[in-house]
């Protein structure tokens, strides 16, 4: 395993951890989210660079732009949940309950 492929693997790895084990606030469950995906995009762009092909140049692209969409929706549901539980605690939140 080189050194890079170790790095993006313990970078997703954590944010795989950080995410199930720290459930405290959806905050900080977007940001594990958010450091999976940067691993995930560095990792894919290193892996279409040491191909050499053109046929998976836009496959870090497509991953970025639904990146960008998973943010952007997961910061409209904490805004969402902020305003009508007044926190961003998971503890608070009930699926049952509307």
């Amino acid at each position: 395993m080189t050194p890079h492929t170790f790095a993006f693997s313990t970078a997703f790895l954590l944010g795989l951890a950080g995410l199930a084990f720290h459930r405290t606030h959806l905050l900080s469950a977007l940001l594990c989210l958010e450091g999976m995906m940067l691993s995930l995009f560095l990792a894919l762009s290193l892996w279409t660079l040491e191909l050499n092909t053109t046929s998976f140049s836009a496959s870090p692209m497509l991953l970025l732009a639904f990146s960008a969409c998973e943010a952007s929706a997961g910061l409209a549901l904490l805004v969402a949940t902020a305003r009508t539980h007044g926190t961003d605690r998971l503890q608070n939140l009930n699926l049952l309950q509307c």
